[in-house]
């Protein structure tokens, strides 16, 4: 009897810790919220929004399929690391709407060309389009995208209203 009740303390303490992190996850930002910061954390896959330094919500994300390490080409299939800006919105993209990542910046130039190859480019924080719309927040069980940062397309019109161009993005490993 002792290791059921056990059993049901610790059931009920884990449900309660998902059950609040879930909720967290459907709070919607406050109508004058302006995003001045995104931090992705690539190792977390997660992608943290601020305003004045103030944690506003976090998304679940889904990267590309090789997403260790810095983006050193293109067609790698890795996320970027560094510092960028939002350098375009995209309010008809084919995974919903985008915002652009100013990838690649110099230092990222530099690891290509001592590779000997092209960095790449249109790198994009987006949602997960039409065609796979239902998948919901499931989509961030698998690194899908081609280096991208995925959420859901609930998410990016969330993203989207609240974050101007030159706003700055984080990628971390």
């Amino acid at each position: 009897m002792k290791r059921i009740l056990i059993s049901a303390f610790i059931f009920f303490v884990a449900a309660g810790f998902i059950y609040k992190a879930a909720a967290q996850q459907n709070v919607k930002l406050a109508a004058d919220a302006k995003i001045d910061k995104i931090e992705i954390l690539k190792s977390a896959r997660k992608m943290n929004v601020y305003q004045n330094g103030a944690l506003l919500k976090t998304y679940k994300i889904a990267l590309g399929p090789n997403p260790v390490g810095p983006k050193e080409m293109q067609g790698d299939g890795k996320t970027p690391e560094g510092i960028y800006k939002v350098d375009g919105k995209n309010p008809n993209s084919l995974y919903h709407k985008n915002l652009g990542v100013s990838y690649p910046n110099a230092d990222d130039i530099t690891r290509a060309k001592k590779l000997g190859k092209n960095p790449g480019g249109d790198i994009k924080i987006h949602g997960i389009g039409k065609t796979y719309g239902y998948l919901g927040a499931s989509h961030a069980l698998y690194d899908w995208t081609l280096g991208c940062i995925a959420v859901t397309n609930e998410e990016i019109d969330e993203i989207y209203a609240h974050t101007p161009i030159g706003t700055e993005i984080e990628i971390k490993p």
